[in-house]
């Protein structure tokens, strides 16, 4: 097991290699690998289930994770599918700390997953480490909020509103 007080350079370096991390100071990025671990999943692995705890979140370096939702009748729909540098799962920034959405691997996926609670001890002990991973997490957030606005209108759009041709038969 990795010291989790001494992150490896390997570690901070694949973080700060990730555009998403771009705010983060180079400290900042090894305070955060300081929290982090490898993880790879299989293709149709699920990472997390809606309603969840959302006790981590994750960089994704490679493959791609689909985030899905329970939509009544329809089962488990896709809002949106993440691939490499960016990050999975903001729910962990704000009580009650449950997944909002699910998420399963498409393809074989690698990340560095990252021990909420830790990061957030990190937050309240540090503002400035705070203020910087909100600013990382803040745009996040706002993209997936839009990509699930647009998945939801197309679930519930008719045809013609889909932009599809109405078969003239009832959905």
């Amino acid at each position: 097991m990795t010291d989790r007080t001494e992150p490896s350079k390997d570690m901070s370096d694949a973080i700060a290699a990730r555009t998403v991390f771009a705010a983060l100071s180079t400290a900042q990025h090894a305070q955060l690998a300081a929290d982090g671990t490898p993880q790879s999943y299989r293709a149709g692995e699920r990472l997390f289930a809606e309603g969840g705890v959302a006790d981590r979140f994750w960089l994704i370096r490679s493959g791609s994770v689909a985030l899905d939702m329970q939509v009544p009748g329809r089962g488990e729909q896709v809002i949106e599918t993440l691939s490499a540098d960016t990050v999975l799962g903001w729910s962990w920034l704000h009580p009650p700390y449950r997944w909002h959405f699910g998420a399963v691997a498409r393809e074989t996926t690698t990340t560095v997953a990252f021990d909420a609670a830790a990061v957030r001890n990190r937050c309240a002990e540090d503002p400035a480490f705070g203020y910087a991973i909100l600013r990382c997490f803040t745009p996040v957030i706002i993209e997936r909020l839009m990509a699930t606005r647009l998945r939801v209108l197309a679930l519930y759009a008719t045809p013609a509103q889909a932009g599809r041709p109405s078969t003239g038969v009832p959905s």
